[in-house]
């Protein structure tokens, strides 16, 4: 994945709601590297109150009409090791060897003393689950995390499908922003086309996206 945007690290002992979603603001982020670990980044998020359907947002939902999601808490008592197998080549064949190890995808998903995220979305279609995207979820906000998926499913546009309804998720639900994680290079303009967007500029929240994907490109 090359080498993380990280302005400032920060070690968070309280994990109250408040507190998380104040860090948050200040644009840190919860990590994979251990509990309470978070890193200031460019972070992205859209503000749900100025979320509405692009017309390229519905041409998404109709390409993946069949594909359900199915938010669940962590740990997961379901968890089997398909899951980390497929977490593993997800990120292999995205970034490059050695970039999510099975054993930490385990980690994420089982072992709530040594993780952050508290929220695991479970996607299917009529015939299996095909993807998965470990998060983390409070009264004001929803971080989608760490997406992985079947790159062979056969199923266009399933890692935007996937984004999406979990935007529409935490909208239905009230949710006051939806975290997207980081924009630090030309791969990550996929996420600016949700209405409502603002980025971090190290600063303050930004609302520019064509100044945003001139530093991603």
């Amino acid at each position: 994945m090359g080498e993380y945007l990280k302005w400032d690290e920060y070690v968070l002992r309280d994990f109250s709601a408040p507190a998380v979603s104040a860090k948050y603001d200040e644009g840190y982020v919860f990590t994979r590297i251990g509990k309470g670990i978070m890193d200031q980044t460019r972070s992205l998020r859209v503000e749900l109150s100025k979320f509405e359907l692009s017309s390229e947002n519905r041409r998404i939902l109709k390409k993946t009409t069949d594909l359900t999601a199915s938010p669940v808490p962590l740990p997961y008592t379901a968890y089997d090791w398909k899951i980390g197998k497929l977490a593993k080549d997800f990120y292999e064949q995205k970034f490059g060897a050695g970039t999510f190890s099975a054993n930490k995808i385990k980690e994420l998903l089982t072992d709530p003393d040594k993780s952050n995220f508290n929220r695991l979305f479970v996607y299917t279609l009529p015939a299996e689950t095909v993807g998965y995207c470990i998060a983390y979820e409070n009264e004001d906000l929803l971080h989608y995390c760490y997406p992985f998926y079947n790159l062979d499913a056969g199923q266009p546009n399933l890692g935007m499908g996937m984004m999406l309804r979990a935007v529409l998720y935490a909208q239905g639900i009230g949710k006051k922003y939806v975290y997207l994680g980081s924009a630090q290079r030309a791969g990550d303009t996929y996420k600016l086309q949700f209405a409502g967007l603002e980025w971090f500029d190290r600063t303050a929240w930004r609302t520019d996206s064509q100044e945003l994907k001139k530093l991603l490109t």
